[in-house]
């Protein structure tokens, strides 16, 4: 199988989707739809059964909630245990989530669901709002994982936000006492400015995400009843001017500018790593424009596979089918 090369990002034909699947939209979109949802469910049924919550702590008075999966001793691939890390306003139930994890836990994987900050059924858990600079909670969460299950082997796989978080805990982990044996990011977000203008010139995204956050932050005002008023926030819809309210209402940063170049990957993000990292993504990516990929060329012990199709975190074959990056992320992390 061929890969894209870090000196000269190129593209690989080691998925290419039917002919009425090429659409970026119809990728991006058919994970997410009943059908789609009702066949990962059924995949996922053994992953879910032997689900255990956890609530984590992360240092700092920060706890954040999981779930666990864990083999009998005899099914087990020695002592590995996969991290999961979901996208923006997404949980450890999304269902690209689950699809992954269903495949990593019939090759013998354990599985560990982290939700961030504010995701999932989590708003409770902590006083501040999350925000995608809050890297240290993470990095905290994913040492805490590898010491309470005693992992001997420790891998770590995101998509979109949660792959950009995977890198940069990627980068951390050695400093960190974390020991990180591979890492996997699918369509991790790179240049936050790019992404956000990208999100708010698609509408059906754009709409799709102020939807889920709003409802995420009126589940926020009533975890905290006194300490937030996000009327104002929730009047607008436009994804931009509701994160610069934010950022200049709730957050330590001076402006949208500096929050946003916060959790960037390019100027120097990544030079530190010394764990492998495979990034995963798709040239058609309709909220990542493809130059953007150009920024992790040349970065040591990262290897680059560029897909002509795949939409964001789709790479779909099918209808009631498995995404292509299961099987691809799995032959990585399980290797």
């Amino acid at each position: 199988m061929s890969t894209v090369s870090i000196t000269a990002p190129g593209v690989t034909e080691s998925y290419v989707p039917p002919w009425w699947l090429r659409s970026p939209h119809a990728q991006s979109i058919l994970p997410t739809l009943p059908p789609q949802i009702l066949f990962t469910r059924r995949r996922a049924a053994a992953l879910l059964a032997r689900s255990e919550t956890h609530i984590i702590d992360c240092g700092d008075g920060v706890r954040l909630l999981g779930y666990y999966s864990r083999h009998p001793e005899e099914k087990r691939v020695p002592r590995r245990l996969v991290t999961l890390l979901h996208g923006w306003e997404g949980n450890a139930a999304s269902n690209y989530v689950l699809s992954l994890g269903a495949e990593l836990f019939a090759r013998g994987c354990d599985i560990f669901r982290l939700n961030f900050r504010d995701h999932g059924a989590s708003h409770h858990l902590n006083r501040e709002l999350f925000h995608s600079c809050r890297l240290p909670e993470v990095v905290g969460a994913v040492r805490s994982i590898q010491q309470l299950f005693a992992v001997q082997e420790l891998c770590l796989a995101g998509f979109s936000l949660g792959g950009n978080f995977a890198l940069r805990v990627a980068a951390q982990a050695p400093r960190a006492g974390i020991k990180l044996r591979r890492v996997v990011a699918v369509c991790p977000v790179v240049r936050p400015q790019r992404t956000m203008q990208a999100l708010a010139r698609a509408s059906v995204y754009s709409r799709y995400f102020i939807r889920k956050w709003k409802r995420s932050l009126e589940l926020k005002q009533r975890s905290f009843p006194g300490e937030y008023d996000f009327t104002d926030l929730c009047a607008l819809d436009d994804l931009i001017s509701m994160t610069d309210l934010l950022v200049r209402k709730h957050s330590p940063f001076a402006d949208l500018e500096e929050y946003l170049t916060g959790y960037s990957l390019v100027h120097g993000a990544l030079t530190s790593l010394e764990i492998p990292v495979n990034v995963i993504a798709s040239l058609d990516d309709p909220i990542i424009p493809p130059e953007d990929w150009s920024a992790l060329a040349r970065i040591p012990n990262l290897t680059l596979e560029l897909t002509r199709y795949g939409g964001h975190c789709g790479f779909m074959h099918g209808f009631a089918q498995p995404s292509w990056v299961d099987g691809k992320a799995t032959e990585i992390l399980v290797s």
